[in-house]
Formats: C-alpha cells, sequence, structure tokens
C-alpha cells in the first residue's frame, strides 16, 4: 500500500482550516434577525361637517286631476272625435250624440214660447183696456180683476215657454260631449253605434292630468314622531322641502320636486302617514300608478361626523368597532354607534370626534397597540 506523504506546512495549514470554519460559523450564529418596522396603515382624518339625513321612501304615481267623460243625454254614438291617448284640451268635442229628436224638442219648445207670447201679447193688451175702462166704472171690478190676471197668467206661461227652450238647447248641446279637462285621454270604452244614458255607470273614456304630477308616499308615523322630537330638541335643524325621485329601474328622475302635504291621520293598519308630493312632468314621463321611490331630506344635523363603511366592522356580538390610530401612532379599538348610512359612509353618533385618524386600509395587518405607520388616504366625496 502506498502512503500519502504531508510536508509539515501542509500538515500545519489543515490544522488551521477547521480552526477558522469554526469561527466564522460561531460569527454567523451570532448575528440577529432584521427588525421589522411599523406596518403602513391607510388612514382617512374625520372632520365635522352640516350634513343633511335624508330617507328613502316608496310611493306611487297619481294624476293631479282625473274626469270620467259620461254622456249627460241618452242616444246613439254617432262618432268619435279623439284620438285614443292624446292631448285633449278642455272644451275639445270628444263624442257627437245623435241629435234628432234634441233638434225636435228644441224647435217644439220654440213654437210653444212664440205662442205663449202672442197669448200674453193679447191678454196685455185686454187688461189695459179693462183698466182704462173701470176707471169709469163701464166694466165691472170683477171683470176687469179677472181680465188682469188673465194677463199675468199669460206672461208667466211665457217665462214657462222660455225655461223649457233653455233646457232643450243645453240637451241640444249635451248631445256634443266635449272634454271636462285638459290632459291625457285613455282609450274609449263605447265606439260609434253604442247606445249610452245619462245615468250610465260606464264612463266614456277617462281623461287625467300629468303635468304637474303627484306621488304619494308613506313614512312610518314611528319615525316621523322621532323626526319631530330630535327637531323640536334642536339636535337636527329642518331640511329643504325639495325632493328627488328613483324610478322602477333604479334611474334617477331629471326634475325635482316639493312635499305638498303629510295627512293628518295614521293609518290604523300600517301605521304610516301618507306624505304627497309635486312634481313637473313635461314630458310625460311619469305615468299614474308607476312604483317609485322618493329621496325626501328629514333633517340636518349640524356637526356630524361621517365615516366611510370600510372603516367600520362588526364584533362577534354585533357591536360596530373602529380602529383608530392614536398620537403615539399606536392601534386603538373603539366601539361606536353608527347610525344611518349616507352614501358610502356611515353617519357615526358616538364613539368618534373630529381629528380622529380612522384606519380604512390594513385593517386585517394590524390589531390593538401595534405600532404603525400612518399614511393618509383621500376621503372620498
Amino acid at each position: 500500500m502506498r502512503r500519502t506523504m504531508f510536508s509539515p506546512s501542509s500538515r500545519q495549514s489543515l490544522r488551521v482550516a477547521p480552526l477558522a470554519l469554526c469561527i466564522l460559523v460561531a460569527a454567523c450564529g451570532q448575528q440577529k434577525p432584521p427588525q421589522k418596522g411599523p406596518v403602513e396603515v391607510g388612514v382617512v382624518t374625520l372632520t365635522a361637517q352640516n350634513t343633511t339625513v335624508s330617507s328613502e321612501l316608496p310611493g306611487r304615481t297619481v294624476s293631479t286631476m282625473m274626469s270620467e267623460v259620461r254622456p249627460q243625454v241618452a242616444g246613439l254614438i254617432q262618432k268619435r272625435l279623439f284620438t285614443e291617448g292624446a292631448m285633449v284640451t278642455a272644451g275639445q268635442p270628444l263624442y257627437q250624440i245623435d241629435a234628432r229628436l234634441y233638434r225636435a224638442s228644441r224647435d217644439e219648445a220654440e213654437a210653444t214660447l212664440a205662442s205663449a207670447q202672442a197669448t200674453a201679447a193679447a191678454a196685455q193688451a185686454k187688461a189695459q183696456r179693462y183698466r182704462s175702462l173701470g176707471d169709469t166704472e163701464a166694466v165691472s171690478a170683477q171683470d176687469r180683476d179677472d181680465v188682469i190676471a188673465t194677463a199675468r197668467q199669460a206672461q208667466a206661461s211665457v217665462q214657462q215657454a222660455r225655461a223649457s227652450l233653455q233646457t232643450t238647447n243645453v240637451n241640444l248641446q249635451f248631445t256634443l260631449v266635449r272634454a271636462p279637462i285638459s290632459g291625457r285621454i285613455g282609450r274609449t270604452l263605447f265606439t260609434p253605434g253604442a247606445l249610452v244614458t245619462a245615468s250610465q255607470a260606464d264612463p266614456l273614456t277617462t281623461i287625467q292630468q300629468l303635468d304637474p304630477i303627484y306621488v304619494d308616499v308613506t313614512q312610518s308615523s314611528a319615525q316621523l314622531l322621532q323626526l319631530r322630537r330630535s327637531l323640536a330638541s334642536g339636535k337636527t335643524l329642518p331640511a329643504s322641502a325639495t325632493i328627488r325621485l328613483k324610478l322602477d329601474d333604479g334611474t334617477e328622475y331629471p326634475q325635482s320636486g316639493q312635499i305638498e302635504f303629510a295627512e293628518p291621520i295614521v293609518d290604523v293598519n300600517s301605521g304610516t302617514v301618507t306624505l304627497r308630493a309635486r312634481f313637473p312632468n313635461p314630458d310625460g314621463l311619469l305615468m299614474p300608478g308607476m312604483f317609485v321611490r322618493v329621496v325626501a331630506p328629514q333633517s340636518v344635523v349640524p356637526g356630524a361626523i361621517l365615516a366611510p363603511q370600510q372603516g367600520i366592522n362588526r364584533d362577534p356580538k354585533g357591536n360596530a368597532t373602529a380602529l383608530v390610530v392614536t398620537k403615539a401612532n399606536k392601534v386603538e379599538r373603539r366601539i361606536v354607534t353608527a347610525g344611518q348610512a349616507i352614501g358610502d359612509k356611515w353617519l357615526i353618533t358616538a364613539g368618534l370626534k373630529a381629528g380622529d385618524r380612522l384606519i380604512v386600509e390594513g385593517t386585517d395587518k394590524v390589531k390593538p397597540d401595534d405600532q404603525v405607520k400612518p399614511v393618509a388616504v383621500a376621503a372620498s366625496k
């Protein structure tokens, strides 16, 4: 077997190398891990501002005026004089009813009046002569009084005949059915050739005035009572009466409206109060019976605190909580009272104040008493 020979210098190098390796390993074991800096979190500095609190209430559109067109005389409909669904004006002819019988009645009344006038003229002349003869005692007083009474009866017959003629003229005018109001007319329920009467239950058609238009909304009596108490105590201020409207498809109606009045009674079945609002409707977009939602300002809260919704969470008990950065840049958990949602913010009534730095980004990375590095985040308007 061949032996490998090492020189003295080589043996010394082999002894030095393990020693250097041990020193290097010991030095590495003494190095500490790098320290982590404070976690960056996005914060919003809260401010106090006067905030309008609005309620979104359900409602239905109602025409401001509605008229059921009914015949006032009996007869056959000869013509329909309007286009269904069109706009009509007050006094516009809508239907023509057969007028021949009413025209004949008018002619008869005119003849009766002429006859009564002729009789009255003759009786008046005779009475005038008897008055002259009575002064000379050529006729008895009884005959004179009888002739004068007959003249007065003839004059009364003239007035009666004249009134009858006026009645026949009115009935003749009623054969042309006119629009009682201006508005949009609906479909006709009777066609030419149909027999109508003055006492029938069904209308010929319906006219509705749509500009402006009413919206009837309902509000809980409890909410209304709470609002009135808040206004009376001075905690809130009266809001403007101008309101907005959301349509059934979620879009916003371009015109603003105003609250007209509130019913003075509460519905015993639903416990609600009906409010009536008035909206312009120049394009006829709103039609009676539509379901809408009214956004009505209820009050103005002075010095209100609005917190972004992403900065408010719920604990297992359901309490609203917020993480706030203190002056020492430490995290503090607070239980807050979140009232109404206004846009993408919560109206905070307790637990937060103006100047607090609310954490809105990075809430899942920190816990109470952690040291953090706050970074300002632009708050939405």
